[in-house]
């Protein structure tokens, strides 16, 4: 099997400096994930797809597949996780300003349910809890299609402002 390698997503963090008058956050998402490059980077690889792109809040959702499949056949853990960093991480920076950015300094999940490989479309919803100047928090749930909890989350990112 041969793959074409997917067109890497722009980097927010590789132009802080010579972007303090490009696109907030909230706009930068909306356009790379409304674009023709969606589906490319991790969200391509498991297939995540943007329900909602807010301010202070971003939902993705996935459907689960049999290549997810840990060694008890049930979904890893690792996919809650990827959704789970990406809607957290996404809804803080919604919330920053041109060429700002930022990194995951924690990820902590707590999975609640085993989930079956059988196509169900797994939601995962993020929102910010705290934007310092410095640092900045989130939460995030994944429930499955009859709205139970999945896992839940909580993460601590550091923020690189750029220079105004």
């Amino acid at each position: 099997m041969t793959t074409t390698p997917a067109t890497p997503l722009p980097d927010p963090a590789a132009t802080p400096a010579t972007a303090p008058d490009g696109p907030t956050g909230l706009e930068l998402l909306r356009a790379v994930f409304t674009g023709p490059r969606a589906a490319t980077g991790i969200a391509g690889l498991i297939g995540m797809r943007v329900g909602e792109i807010e301010r202070g809040r971003v939902v993705f959702t996935a459907a689960t597949r049999p290549e997810f499949a840990n060694p008890m056949g049930t979904t890893h853990g690792g996919i809650c996780a990827t959704l789970l960093d990406s809607v957290m991480g996404c809804a803080i920076h919604t919330e920053l300003g041109p060429g700002d950015s930022y990194a995951t300094l924690e990820l902590k999940v707590n999975y609640i349910r085993a989930v079956p490989l059988d196509g169900r479309l797994l939601t995962a919803v993020g929102t910010t809890v705290h934007l310092g100047r410095q640092t900045a928090t989130a939460e995030g749930r994944v429930t499955d299609p009859d709205g139970r909890l999945v896992a839940h989350a909580s993460t601590t990112c550091i923020v690189h402002r750029a220079p105004r």
